[in-house]
């Protein structure tokens, strides 16, 4: 955009800085793997990087470069790269930053996948890795050791809503000269900017509350510096988990409305937090609006909102859960989480299945724990969808 001041609901529909030479209020598609150069000269000065200029599309593209611009802008960052999925731009990061020898810390709650690829893939290539409860800086400042090379969170943490000091880590970080990577996909930039508090790669999957519809799969990074953005873009378009166009362009257009559409779950999301703090049959609600919530005060300042992704624990454990997840009518018994429809699943089983019952104890998921993705329909609905089936219990 022209006016960087902008505020972010005009970002949202405005930025990535692309100019269809026939005047499409949209970028196209560009539906293409090759682009034809002027002449050789040019062809060879693209390649080199003298000259701007489009060569190959797992390379770049322009309907991907206005989605990577705009993500960017919204972050506050220097660059950004779209991946095919969220586990691209995990992969990615891990690929950049991780080698023989190499240490990784992590949350031990974080997203499923982007532990499990670590434990059982990276690990048979010699690196190492500590998963702690980094809502806790002092786990993770125990962790450190000498060959870390990455510090990576996500927050608020998948399933558990664990939320971490993002400004006190980034400093932890940086006093040992380790990047911080944090993945952002519960809040997306609209509710929160790690880089802005001091992190130096944030990641999403775009497959969640940025495009918010779920019809495609995608993933981002966007980079703080100009050297990270390189080293990623490099080995994104080495690995070729690049992104296609269509799929760009889908996302793009679902990030249009990012705003309104938070706004709604997350106003739901707060009537059915109420809701279940106060139902007989609730052992315990982790959500980032509810004073109980632990970090509660660290959201308030953190966060621009609290969002609309929360967990609870059914009395009775996984059989009663299990119980009121069978019995919802409304919302969608699924995996994934941020669009407009309401979703419950149960990470133990699901999400979380392929980690150790003992690394799901000490990361808080227990056998109980429901996690709700609020969608944007009538709260009433919702409520009285949930509250049929906890009385089934």
């Amino acid at each position: 955009m022209k006016n960087k001041n902008s505020g972010v609901n005009s970002k949202l529909i405005h930025s990535g800085g692309f100019e269809d030479l026939l005047g499409s209020a949209t970028t196209p598609i560009y539906q293409t793997s090759t682009f034809k150069f002027k002449n050789a000269d040019h062809g060879a000065a693209c390649f080199t990087g003298k000259e701007d200029g489009y060569i190959y599309t797992r390379i770049g593209n322009p309907t991907i470069e206005e989605l990577e611009n705009a993500v960017a802008d919204l972050e506050g960052g220097f660059g950004g790269i779209a991946t095919s999925s969220g586990m691209g731009a995990i992969t990615t990061v891990y690929m950049a930053f991780l080698g023989q020898g190499a240490h990784m810390v992590s949350h031990n709650a974080v997203y499923g996948p982007a532990r499990g690829v670590m434990e059982s893939l990276f690990s048979k290539f010699g690196v190492e890795y500590d998963y702690v409860d980094t809502t806790d800086i002092e786990n993770v400042r125990r962790a450190i050791k000498p060959n870390t090379r990455l510090i990576y969170t996500e927050t608020p943490a998948n399933p558990t809503i664990g939320i971490t000091d993002l400004k006190a880590l980034a400093k932890l970080a940086h006093d040992h000269k380790i990047p911080l990577c944090v993945d952002n996909t519960f809040c997306s930039p609209y509710l929160q900017t790690p880089l802005d508090l001091g992190a130096d790669i944030v990641l999403h999957s775009m497959t969640k509350f940025i495009n918010g519809h779920a019809d495609i799969v995608a993933g981002m990074l966007v980079a703080k510096s100009e050297d990270h953005y390189k080293l990623l873009r490099g080995i994104m378009a080495n690995m070729g988990c690049n992104m296609d166009p269509h799929q760009a362009f889908m996302t793009r257009r679902g990030l249009k409305t990012l705003g309104i559409r938070i706004d709604r779950a997350q106003e739901n999301a707060k009537k059915v937090a109420v809701f279940l703090e106060a139902h007989p049959k609730v052992e315990w609600i982790r959500y980032p609006g509810l004073k109980s919530h632990p970090q509660y005060e660290l959201a308030q300042t953190q966060m621009k909102g609290p969002g609309a992704m929360l967990s609870f624990e059914v009395k009775g454990g996984f059989e009663a859960g299990k119980v009121m997840m069978d019995s919802v009518e409304l919302a969608l018994l699924a995996v994934s989480l941020g669009g407009i429809e309401t979703l419950i699943q149960h990470p133990a089983s699901m999400t979380h299945s392929k980690i150790s019952r003992e690394a799901k104890i000490k990361a808080g998921i227990t056998d109980g724990l429901v996690r709700l993705s609020v969608g944007i329909e009538d709260a009433e609905d919702i409520i009285q969808d949930l509250d049929q089936a906890l009385q089934k219990v």
